[in-house]
């Protein structure tokens, strides 16, 4: 099992081999949506080859995972998770199944370190406290051998 730090900052700075964005089914084009939060962060500072190489992935079962690469971003992958329903909700299923299904996409690449955001708060409509719970129980269960890191988003 590895190591869950928590940490208060921005997503895209950690020093991590790879990084989750909290999606959505992937059924909606990506460029119909309105860029915000993690996703809108990467398409700014990522580019939109991530979301072209995801759109080809089609629908993703609700926790599912998907990785694509990391467009101009210093990471060697970001791994896409489906945190949330048709109706932007994420649940505890959702939650501790993305959490389940990054960290073995990550563990199957070999990857040493990985960071989350709180997956299904903002958008997904959860709590802070209540996701952060979630996701430090799940993850504590997971046989990912590496770092693992939660970001709680924070201007810098």
């Amino acid at each position: 099992m590895g190591k869950i730090e928590i940490v208060e900052g921005d997503l895209l700075d950690q020093d991590v081999d790879a990084i989750v964005n909290a999606w959505n089914r992937n059924i909606i084009p990506w460029w119909l949506l309105l860029p915000q939060g993690v996703s809108g962060a990467i398409k700014r500072r990522g580019g939109y080859a991530p979301f072209r190489e995801l759109a080809k992935h089609g629908a993703i079962p609700l926790g599912g995972a998907v990785m694509t690469s990391a467009g101009n971003l210093p990471f060697k992958a970001i791994v896409h998770v489906a945190g949330i329903n048709m109706w932007w909700r994420a649940s505890e299923r959702s939650i501790r199944e993305s959490c389940r299904n990054a960290l073995a996409l990550a563990e199957e690449k070999g990857f040493q370190s990985i960071a989350l955001p709180l997956i299904g708060a903002g958008t997904g409509g959860g709590s802070t406290g209540r996701v952060l719970d979630i996701m430090r129980d799940e993850l504590a269960t997971v046989s990912f051998g590496g770092r693992i890191v939660i970001v709680q988003f924070k201007k810098g």
